[in-house]
């Protein structure tokens, strides 16, 4: 049925254009960044990117930076707590798909397989925008690119800020006592440096869904961000960035464990994540050294978390921390007007510290154990890479390749020093067709990988409903893409439409110890053992009505097979897409947007013995929103109708059902 209801929208905004009404924008022009810091119009990419800027995020009154991406096309979100909200890319998630932030890599060597909540701990506020590769990113970034790579751009100081100071403050509010954030800003720029920085303080009170299910507590939780991003021009061919962003989230619970898995508490207490990078750029006119760009980075990562069941006197505090640092370099050469070239190194070293105690109420007695992972461990990944950009008259090709190694040491208690050094050789070609002025054909074959991390090999104790043991001989799983696909693109209509086939060999996968049963729960390991294929279609359409009107469609569909098993891949996202009308004159700024998911009963036995998810699958949803904002000269307004009609949702495999009927409200105060 949905299937219809799409193709009807789309078959009334083509009728409705049929007038050839004149329209003072266009489509046709807009430049996105395909790889690294190589730009290329959206007609002429073999690839398909995904994009949304700071003023959508604004327009859609998203809460968080996962929530932002509800809606993009080939996105689904999957949030096992209020304070998470996992990407799934072409099927993919979790430590299969790679986040990076201003070039800089986020996933570390805990992050785990299926849904985790790392996205959400970079402020959307700080957010300029955000590339979603799909099906490609392991030639241009490294390991985890399988699914893809979502890549969020920080702010810069707007251009037409020279020479005076901007402040700006903003309130918002959601009904139901469910947000209450406020942000600060100020920047100055003169024309040999510029400065912006900011804090938001945000208290998340507990989510409240649609009838009969109400007000799921305890879901929620409070978060502080401080950040701030300085640029020195030295001169036209040099020039230095430094950034600092910081992340605190206090007190998230995991609401699902305490409410299906008897848990009495069960919670992170602190979530932290710290980057501070400096960047160095160099410009010139030398066709074989266009441009360096080296990047030095330091991150922090901290997630402590608490856990006590009904009945039980043991309550179990654990802390992981993981020190992160990051070198990278490229340079950019055009030898000739059709002919660019990327090269470089990526190199970035994980410190894993982690520990854990448990204290008995009735004596008090504090005993140290083991932490998840191994303490002290380290995690290098070192890459070369080399990317080739040729325009050919109506050819347009990308291709490269790209060779990751890896020294990885764990400080095992029992074992000793165990030390792996797996390796990936990874190679990319795509081919866009220029058909004539607004019709192209393009196709691409990509490969991928995954290189196993300290989490895969290191990981020892309760991880989602499982208990986990080490796994001390595993190698990078590996991914082959295939993709074809037309666009039309025009001033008034684009419309891109794509198929893909992903194999999937090596995968990663937990295997139960048969007949072991630890503190309740099943007992599993990890194995290259399994083999598989997603395969899927995605179709976008955006279409210009008339100079302020706008229409965008988008529809994905992914099927996946565990071959090994002979059963549904697990926690594959069900055809899901978004149809949004768009009116924007002087000022003012309104959107009706239907969001919309199919039930999803293709299920694994991991799926089914998910109590997110369990026997029956999850049901398909319909949700309406409204939203509106206005502009004066000091002060900007926005108004959001939350899920219009009270449907009551959950997204697959989600932890927490989705937010009903509510009304949000903004106010951006600008001096």
């Amino acid at each position: 049925m949905l299937k219809y209801f799409l193709f009807l929208f789309t078959i009334i905004s083509y009728t409705v254009n049929a007038q050839n009404t004149d329209s003072t924008y266009t489509l046709l022009d807009s430049a996105i960044v395909t790889s690294r810091s190589i730009k290329m119009k959206g007609n002429e990419n073999p690839f398909i990117i995904s994009s949304i800027d700071k003023q959508e995020i604004i327009q859609k009154g998203a809460r968080t930076t996962p929530e932002a991406l509800i809606g993009v096309a080939g996105v689904y979100l999957q949030k096992t707590n209020h304070g998470g909200g996992s990407a799934f890319i072409r099927g993919l998630t979790g430590n299969q798909t790679l986040l990076l932030v201003d070039g800089i890599r986020i996933n570390n060597a805990t992050y785990r397989y299926g849904p985790n909540q790392y996205l959400n701990t970079i402020d959307m506020f700080t957010i300029d925008k955000v590339d979603i590769l799909k099906g490609i990113g392991a030639i241009e970034y490294g390991s985890d690119a399988m699914g893809g790579v979502i890549h969020l751009k920080t702010k810069e100081v707007a251009a037409n800020s020279l020479n005076k100071i901007n402040l700006s403050n903003t309130s918002k509010f959601i009904s139901g006592d469910m947000e209450k954030t406020n942000r600060t800003d100020i920047s100055y720029s003169n024309s040999k440096w510029e400065f912006l920085g900011g804090a938001s303080f945000k208290n998340y009170g507990d989510l409240v869904a649609a009838a009969p299910i109400g007000k799921q507590s305890p879901t929620g939780y409070t978060e502080r961000n401080y950040d701030f991003k300085t640029k020195l021009k030295l001169n036209k061919e040099h020039e230095i960035t430094i950034a600092s962003q910081n992340t605190n989230q206090f007190d998230v619970p995991i609401y699902h464990k305490i409410k299906l898995e008897n848990f009495k508490v069960n919670q992170v207490d602190r979530q932290v994540h710290n980057l501070d990078y400096i960047k160095y750029k160099y410009v010139s006119r030398n066709k074989w050294i266009s441009e360096i760009t080296t990047t030095g980075s330091i991150q922090r990562s901290i997630e402590q978390r608490s856990n006590q069941k009904n009945n039980s006197t043991l309550f179990r505090k654990e802390a992981d921390t993981i020190n992160n640092f990051g070198f990278t370099t490229e340079i950019i050469s055009k030898p000739t007007k059709f002919w660019t070239m990327n090269t470089g190194f990526d190199y970035y070293k994980d410190i894993v510290y982690s520990m854990a105690n448990e204290k008995n109420s009735i004596n008090n007695l504090e005993v140290q154990k083991r932490g998840l992972y191994p303490n002290a461990s380290q995690y290098k990944n070192s890459s070369l890479f080399n990317i080739h950009y040729i325009s050919m008259g109506k050819f347009n090709i990308i291709t490269g390749l790209r060779y990751n190694f890896l020294d990885i040491v764990i400080n095992d208690i029992s074992l000793g020093k165990i030390v792996v050094k797996p390796s990936a050789l990874v190679t990319n070609l795509g081919l866009n067709y220029t058909l004539n002025k607004n019709n192209y054909l393009f196709g691409s074959i990509t490969s991928g990988y995954r290189a196993p991390n300290i989490d895969d090999l290191g990981s020892l104790g309760i991880v989602d409903f499982r208990y986990e043991l080490p796994s001390y001989d595993l190698q990078p799983e590996k991914s082959y893409n295939t993709e074809i696909g037309y666009k039309y693109y025009s001033k008034k209509i684009n419309l891109t439409l794509a198929a893909f086939n992903m194999r999937l060999k090596d995968i990663i996968a937990r295997v139960q110890v048969q007949g072991e049963v630890i503190n309740g729960y099943n007992v599993y390991n990890k194995k290259n053992i399994e083999s598989s294929y997603i395969q899927g279609a995605e179709i976008t359409y955006n279409h210009m009505l008339n100079p302020h009107l706008i229409w965008q469609s988008n529809a994905s569909y992914t099927y996946g097979e565990n071959q090994t098993k002979n059963e549904p891949m697990r926690r594959i996202p069900p055809f899901f897409g978004q149809n949004r009308l768009a009116w924007n004159k002087n000022n003012f700024t309104a959107a009706f947007t239907h969001q919309f998911a199919g039930k999803q009963q293709r299920l694994a036995i991991a799926d089914i013995d998910d109590n997110r998810i369990g026997k029956l699958g999850t049901p398909s949803f319909n949700t309406f929103n409204f939203d509106a904002s206005i502009k004066f000269k000091h002060l900007n307004l926005h108004t959001s109708l939350i899920n219009i009609l009270n449907e009551k949702y959950k997204t697959h495999g989600s932890g927490v059902y989705g937010m009903g009927r509510a009304i949000g409200f903004s106010a951006q105060w600008v001096l």
